[in-house]
């Protein structure tokens, strides 16, 4: 399949987690490109993420949020932009039951503004960065596909279906290149303490509960970040626009799998973990059929789960100042009320 050569790329939401990996990545594997970065800095948002690139020629920090349409279109016409990558989001299901509005404002409403600025300035690729959690909840068995219908059962996931079913449409419509993929779960560097992994880790690191909704037999499609980051370079350059594209590694694993890895890894006592009731609309099962990215672009998984999770455990050992800052700074109010002290009680 013949590469779409685009050099000049606007990250969105470059700060967070999947977003700052990805820059790493491109300015590591693809020297050539120019990176500018537009990120709100919300909570996930962590310009430390990406304090070993400060300075870099290629690469540019603004600080927005992707509602602005007049700082897009500064931004597009200014760096003569060529393609987009949409990462910006608000990501976690538990906050979206709280306090839904927000992942409507930026999810939706955000990634429309986002689209109607490229639509206007003739952008040649826009990648709608997505999840798995738009299919609902599986069975035992089978996998989601591309033609897989849609079934959200959070606000989050509800929010991330909108932004997709809009990317298409403006590729129906209008002709334009977007092209959309869904990931399964990512763990690895740089992911902020309230996704499964990092919160675990560092509560075992802490000696403190680990909680585990209901039975803990939760099953997720595990990918490490870089393999995405890989995945989503493939599909930029190599991806057919209209296309949607499920990126997964092909590592089912339930919660409580995750967490008695990750107290293996630190040698601490399984009596740390506590079951605690279950969150409402909690899907049972997701599990990702790659094989359309894997024969079209072209690409496919390096990282073992077993490499990946040591890889992130030694990581996060090694970058203890970075997640005290986290836990002891701002969010800790947040997250004492949010998770009742499991995160830092």
């Amino acid at each position: 399949m013949s590469e779409t050569q685009v050099r000049k790329i606007l990250v969105t939401g470059g700060a967070g987690f999947i977003g700052a990996n990805f820059i790493y990545y491109m300015l590591e594997k693809h020297p050539d490109v120019r990176l500018v970065n537009l990120d709100a800095l919300t909570y996930a948002g962590n310009l430390e993420n990406l304090k070993e690139i400060e300075g870099h020629p290629n690469y540019r920090f603004v600080r927005g949020r992707i509602q602005d349409r007049g700082l897009l279109e500064k931004i597009i016409r200014e760096e003569e932009i060529e393609a987009v990558v949409n990462f910006a989001a608000e990501s976690h299901v538990d906050r979206s039951i709280v306090g839904p509005e927000v992942f409507v404002e930026t999810n939706v409403l955000g990634t429309l503004a986002l689209l109607d600025e490229a639509l206007k300035a003739g952008v040649r690729r826009f990648l709608q960065v997505s999840t798995d959690e738009v299919y609902g909840s599986l069975g035992a068995e089978g996998s989601f596909t591309e033609s897989t219908s849609l079934a959200p059962n959070s606000p989050y996931s509800a929010s991330k279906a909108g932004a997709d079913f809009l990317a298409r449409a403006y590729h129906r419509t209008h002709g334009f290149p977007a092209l959309i993929t869904r990931s399964s779960n990512n763990y690895g560097p740089y992911q902020f303490p309230e996704k499964l992994i990092p919160l675990m880790i560092l509560n075992a690191l802490q000696d403190k509960e680990l909680p585990v909704y209901g039975d803990g037999m939760n099953v997720r499609d595990w990918i490490h970040v870089e393999d995405h980051c890989s995945a989503l370079a493939a599909v930029l350059f190599r991806g057919k626009p209209g296309e949607v594209y499920n990126i997964g590694a092909g590592c089912e694993k339930t919660n409580l799998e995750i967490v008695h890895s990750i107290l293996d890894i630190l040698d601490k006592p399984r009596s740390l973990i506590r079951f605690v009731q279950d969150r409402p609309g909690h899907d049972r099962r997701y599990a990702i059929d790659s094989s359309n990215i894997r024969c079209h672009p072209g690409w496919s998984p390096s990282w073992s789960f077993e490499k990946g999770i040591v890889h992130t455990v030694e990581w996060y050992l090694a970058h203890r100042p970075w997640w005290e800052r986290i836990i002891n700074g701002d969010y800790r109010k947040y997250y004492e009320t949010m998770y009742a002290g499991r995160f830092s009680g």
